[in-house]
């Protein structure tokens, strides 16, 4: 279920709770939710899943993307969960796409390079070209 972007990143559609403890097997030290609450039906409570985190000493913290895009304080957002993490990241939304895109756009802002976030992105199962020229953007940017 979960999809490894890199060493120290994994996506996933959305999780349940005995999806932790199978992220705690993995050393994940962090697990960011990217989807608002109340989306669908098969969505399992924010406060649920940060509960049972908790209690396998996971960090846990809501950034949560709606369908409308993305805004600088949510990329800024995830930069610094990613910063300060300690450890991998288990980063979920409905299918993992919400929360490959932000990665992406946040390793961008710290000037990684867009064709590699791409194919990292690609090898786990997740297309970033509708943001692409964001990622671009924001790479060269941070070089600026």
């Amino acid at each position: 279920m979960f999809r490894k972007i890199t060493d120290s990143m994994y996506a996933s559609p959305q999780i349940a709770t005995s999806a932790v403890q199978e992220a705690k097997a993995l050393g994940v030290a962090l697990i960011i939710n990217n989807r608002p609450e109340g989306e669908g039906d098969d969505q399992t409570p924010g406060s649920e899943i940060e509960a049972a985190a908790r209690a396998e000493g996971i960090d846990y913290v809501a950034i949560p993307v709606s369908h409308a895009g993305f805004s600088q304080g949510q990329v800024d957002a995830m930069a610094k969960a990613l910063d300060t993490a300690g450890g991998p990241v288990l980063a979920y939304c409905r299918s993992g796409t919400r929360s490959t895109l932000l990665w992406s756009l946040a390793k961008a802002k710290a000037g990684e390079n867009p064709g590699v976030i791409a194919a990292m992105a690609a090898a786990a199962g997740y297309d970033i070209s509708p943001i692409r020229q964001l990622v671009d953007m924001l790479a060269a940017d941070a070089k600026a």
